[in-house]
């Protein structure tokens, strides 16, 4: 029997998920390696035996996604397994184009071999790219589900960005299991509106046994999918966001495609802020690629807990990062209410940006006057804060999906952005789910 040679190409999500389901007992494959993308600091770590299984005593190590043509050549790699989101179709076929070019097979797993069964009806909340609005839709969501009175359990897509050994299976049901587990910027941003509403939240790497324990406890399970990825489990209800701020990209990103073509629901968001034709375009995009989807339509309706402060000031807008790097936004709900309640200026950021935030801005270049809520770690979360600070802003407007004070010292005053979803016209998703209970 021939043992095929992998390495699998992620961002600390999909490739774990990828693995545990498909790689890590199956004789015929060895996975040589995991390489990283996306995230900071995610590289020169180790997928740790006790999640690697029996096969990698030793477990599996975790390299920069720019020594891939090497590690291929070193190791004469088979085939490369690309388990990352949110990426343009053109990226992917570039990245397969320079695994070719070294030899190996270039791969993609699908929903067959990667859906994890449960014994509970599944919701899944997925999009088209990062930022559409599939948190508030998850929110929404479960409100009706508890207005049904059913108890719901929230699984995230991961966001594994510690100690790996003590993120297998993690459960938030409050702010201190947040600090227990030493939550970034990023996994609070997700985790705590969810906790706001007493929805308790499971994430982590072992998908299945995640799974189980958020059975034990709850009638319906929300799929939250973080990156626009598709779905760990097998879904009853499978629900797309469409952007229409970025018309087009519902079928230009991987695996955004992908979801707008397995969905039963496409929801059409943001139409209260969206240009008409961009709506009509995204909607002509759903009926050709997945006619047999129902489409909803929907407001994202902004609040702020202070709008008579911004008029006539100077203002900082700090906006949801990966909406803004990897999702490629250019503003977001902060801007929008800046623009509507009337600041005199949008500060740009870029000189008092410090480390890491920085080379944020070197990256995307597409940002100019707002700044990403980077938080990776603790350091960025510092570096995140002396750029606030040092800014010469009358007000910072929070337009992040949790309250940035909590966790830094914002020496400035500041204002809280929120947004919800609101279904136009006929309530379609509640009897929807009646379907499925």
């Amino acid at each position: 029997m021939q043992v095929s040679k992998v390495i699998i190409m992620g961002a600390a999500g999909r490739d774990f998920h990828n693995f545990n389901t498909y790689f890590r007992d199956n004789p015929l494959y060895n996975v040589v390696a995991f390489t990283a993308s996306q995230i900071p600091d995610i590289e020169g770590r180790i997928y740790p035996a006790v999640l690697a299984g029996s096969n990698y005593p030793e477990g599996i190590p975790i390299y920069s996604e720019n020594e891939l043509p090497e590690l291929i050549n070193k190791y004469q790699i088979d085939q490369v397994v690309f388990a990352y989101s949110d990426v343009s179709h053109a990226d992917v076929m570039h990245k397969a184009s320079l695994v070719s070019a070294c030899g190996a097979d270039f791969r993609l797993l699908g929903p067959k071999h990667t859906m994890v069964k449960s014994s509970l009806p599944v919701v899944a909340v997925t999009a088209v790219r990062t930022g559409s609005g599939k948190s508030q839709t998850t929110r929404y969501v479960a409100d009706l589900l508890t207005k049904k009175g059913k108890k719901v359990a929230v699984i995230r897509h991961p966001m594994p960005y510690g100690n790996l050994e003590e993120q297998i299976a993690m459960r938030f049901a409050s702010y201190e299991d947040l600090d227990k587990f030493k939550c970034t910027i990023e996994e609070r941003e997700e985790f705590e509106p969810h906790i706001d509403h007493n929805i308790v939240v499971y994430a982590g790497i072992d998908y299945e046994l995640i799974l189980r324990q958020a059975e034990a406890e709850a009638d319906v399970i929300i799929w939250d999918g973080g990156n626009n990825d598709i779905p760990f489990y097998v879904t009853d209800l499978h629900l797309v966001v469409v952007d229409p701020h970025r018309a087009g990209h519902e079928t230009s990103f991987h695996p955004g495609e992908t979801n707008l073509r397995m969905a039963d629901v496409a929801i059409i968001n943001k139409i209260d802020s969206a240009n008409p034709k961009d709506v009509e375009t995204v909607k002509q995009a759903i009926l050709d690629n997945n006619p047999r989807a129902t489409i909803i339509m929907a407001n994202s309706p902004i609040s702020v807990d202070d709008p008579g402060a911004i008029k006539g000031k100077e203002v900082l807008v700090v906006e949801d990062g990966p909406t803004l790097t990897h999702g490629g936004m250019a503003y977001g709900a902060g801007v929008i209410v800046a623009n509507n309640l009337g600041a005199k200026e949008l500060i740009d950021p870029r000189p008092y940006a410090v480390g890491s935030i920085k080379e944020t801005f070197a990256k995307y270049m597409h940002m100019s006057n707002l700044l990403p809520a980077m938080g990776y770690g603790a350091s960025q979360i510092t570096e995140l804060e002396k750029t606030i600070n040092d800014s010469p802003a009358e007000l910072v407007i929070i337009g992040t999906p949790i309250d940035l004070r909590r966790i830094m010292n914002i020496e400035k005053p500041a204002v809280r952005v929120s947004y919800d979803l609101e279904e136009i016209g006929e309530k379609h998703l509640d009897k929807l789910l009646e379907g499925i209970l």
